[in-house]
């Protein structure tokens, strides 16, 4: 507002209410001026109070929802806890409770209700304060408290009444009523009629009988005051009188009221909280770019009805969501009995990731097990040490520098001094064969003394440029020799995006959650579908020799529970994973068309699994029963190859029972089609 206007306003306040001291010693000099300098006050008021444009606005005011790839809502960005209902779907008691306590002639005026305002004026210059608003005046302070404010003043009461008139040029009699219900507070973060009466008598609005209207209607005078909660006995005679206004005004049968007066308070109350959704911390994180995207062009992310559509898939959403579930519940149990009288319980976490390799499409995100209770972020938030899922890099740097899945090293011990005068020994869980070993073996069964003997002919630093280049791309590796066996802490989110950029032939893809945005009709306002062009990582024939040894893990090493338990039979590839003392679990899976990983700990890393923190235990499983599912609901291709040549797959266990040769016969005869072919 013009400085100019706001002195002149400010002005006219002073004059205003020395007006007030002139009124009680001389009434009669008073009375020739007053009505000359209301009028200019009046109309000084006007440029500070909303505009028929924010009454528009704000009638058809509609949150923004966060939309899955097939338009499933995943999350609505609200104002407050709030859920709108058509007046029809109000109870007429409500109505009926409201107009007969706060403003019987509310269908006869026009906003301002002069009898009852000029009776409050009088009243309050002379140090008597009463109020005198009706609903449209009480709409117009709860849809503007800032503009209008919450003194106990004339300014005040003047602002709400010259709102008012404008909200009854905008608005029916019907709006009004609907406005003003689906907006008045009702405590415990409850807006609006319905969450009132499912907070308070847990039922909708619609279908509220007569003592719980004038229940909820009475709390307006005062909800703290009159809150039937803590102070049931006021709310009981509040409620009362609001029955014998409905009486005297003729919505309600006078030979009812003794009777319904000695009714008691029956609540049903309890907390009303906004639902989560399906993804909690997405919908988070999208929410702080949605509202910075909504500045920049002009929006409330509040108001205006955006529709922000993001790259997840609903149902591997709601498969992800089961999954870690439904294993965290199991592994809590052994962490339970594990713990020792006295010892605070430590809950285990988890983080879920599912994207595209193919775009970078984000279609599935968990970021913990419950968002109520931790809302830190799992998936691109926690760095923990990656384990043995980092030992892609270093095979793959190897396979770029031209050596083979063949090359072999002797699985022997190993020692290696670090240029501090420190000495590392890495050693498996196995003792050492002393036998020439594979590099493909190496990984395949997850060989430390292999990795180890490769990082030293390798090189820390191409390993580290190579994992960097693939998706690792905001945690900082120590180029050190340990760092072959993942002692760098990473997020799985940038682990994810790595193994894509394997499955994506060495191409990596930036990992994407927004599609586009649309207006509340539907109407593009942006697209996001080309955010970056992929970048060539690795090699392509390296990064596929790099894909069919992975198959050898799925196949035969330490995650072939994907074939025997889950019963997976799609070209798949992966790596577990598990830190020092069994502290963190991660497993990554990879096909042609989805790339799935999850990690598995505590938040204090200091505290340990046990045997069964092993990643091929912990976080195997949820991985293998999304992939499960989506392949069994054909929502991914289970006839998807990889763009190099792979073994033909065990068959499935209840073939191999069938078949007294072991599948033999089956092998031969599918590698003599593959030929003829």
């Amino acid at each position: 507002m013009k400085p100019a206007v706001h002195r002149a306003a400010s002005l006219a306040a002073e004059q205003f209410h020395r007006l007030a001291t002139l009124v009680k010693k001389h009434p009669v000099r008073a009375a020739l001026v007053l009505p000359a300098l209301l009028l200019l006050y009046v109309l000084l008021l006007i440029p500070f109070t909303p505009g028929i444009g924010d009454l528009r606005k704000a009638k058809s005011e509609v949150p923004s929802v966060l939309l899955a790839s097939d338009g499933t809502v995943l999350a609505e960005y609200k104002r407050i806890n709030r859920q709108w209902v058509p007046l029809e779907q109000i109870s007429p008691n409500v109505v009926n409770a409201l107009i007969a306590t706060e403003d019987r002639r509310f269908y006869d005026h026009h906003g301002i209700d002069i009898r009852r305002t000029l009776g409050a004026v009088l009243s309050t210059l002379s140090g008597d304060l009463q109020g005198g608003s009706t609903i449209t005046q009480q709409l117009a302070r709860n849809l503007y408290p800032e503009e209008i404010g919450r003194a106990a003043s004339i300014t005040r009461k003047l602002k709400e009444a010259i709102t008012a008139l404008k909200i009854e040029a905008v608005y029916s009699k019907k709006e009004i009523l609907e406005t003003y219900l689906n907006t008045v507070p009702f405590l415990y973060n409850a807006f609006g009629i319905e969450m009132a009466a499912r907070t308070y008598f847990d039922k909708s609005a619609g279908t509220l009988d007569v003592l719980e209207s004038a229940t909820l209607i009475g709390m307006l005078k005062g909800t703290s005051y009159y809150n039937p909660v803590l102070n049931p006995e006021r709310a009981l005679q509040r409620r009362n009188l609001v029955l014998g206004q409905m009486a005297r005004h003729g919505k309600l049968d006078p030979a009812r009221l003794d009777a319904l007066a000695k009714r008691p308070l029956r609540l049903d109350f309890e907390r009303q909280t906004e639902p989560l959704g399906p993804a909690p911390h997405v919908a988070q994180h999208l929410r702080k770019w949605l509202i910075a995207w909504a500045d920049r062009r002009g929006y409330n992310i509040h108001a205006d009805g955006l529709r922000l559509r993001t790259t997840l898939d609903a149902q591997i959403q709601q498969l992800a969501n089961q999954a870690v579930a439904r294993q965290l519940a199991q592994l809590q149990k052994l962490a339970d009995g594990r713990r020792k009288k006295g010892e605070e319980r430590a809950v285990l976490q988890a983080g879920f990731l599912a994207l595209d390799p193919r775009s970078g499409a984000v279609r599935a995100w968990v970021g913990s097990r419950d968002f109520a209770q931790e809302q830190f972020d799992h998936v691109s938030q926690a760095r923990r040490q990656p384990g043995s899922t980092f030992k892609p890099f270093v095979y793959g740097a190897a396979f770029m520098q031209g050596l083979s899945p063949s090359y072999t090293f002797i699985d022997e011990p190993v020692t290696i001094a670090s240029q501090g005068g420190a000495v590392w020994t890495p050693s498996d869980a196995t003792p050492p064969s002393y036998q020439p070993t594979s590099l493909r073996d190496g990984l395949v069964y997850s060989k430390n003394t292999i990795t180890a003997q490769l990082m030293q002919k390798v090189g820390p630093a191409n390993v580290g440029r190579l994992a960097q280049a693939m998706g690792v791309r905001t945690s900082k590796l120590d180029l050190v020799p340990s760092l072959a066996l993942g002692t760098s802490p990473v997020t799985l989110l940038e682990m994810v995006a790595a193994y894509g950029t394997i499955a994506n032939a060495g191409h990596y893809m930036l990992p994407v959650l927004v599609d586009r945005v649309e207006d509340r009709n539907g109407r593009l306002l942006e697209a996001f579908e080309s955010v970056r062009e992929p970048e060539l990582a690795m090699p392509r024939a390296q990064a596929l020799t790099l894909v069919d040894v992975m198959r050898g893990v799925i196949d035969q090493g330490t995650g072939v529970a994907i074939r025997q338990r889950f019963g997976i039979q799609a070209d798949a590839a992966g790596k577990t994973g598990t830190t020092q003392d069994n502290t963190d679990g991660w497993f990554i899976m990879m096909t042609p068309q989805l790339v799935a990983g999850a990690r598995v700990g505590f938040n204090d890393n200091s505290v340990t699994m046990g045997s069964w923190g092993q990643g091929a235990r912990s976080a195997l499983p949820m991985v293998g029963e999304v992939f499960q599912q989506a392949l069994r609901k054909r929502w991914l291709d289970p006839n998807a190859e990889f763009d190099i040549p792979r073994p033909r797959p065990p068959p499935p266990p209840e073939q191999r029972q069938q078949d007294p040769l072991g599948g033999i016969v089956t092998d031969f005869f599918g590698r003599l089609f593959r030929r003829l072919q």
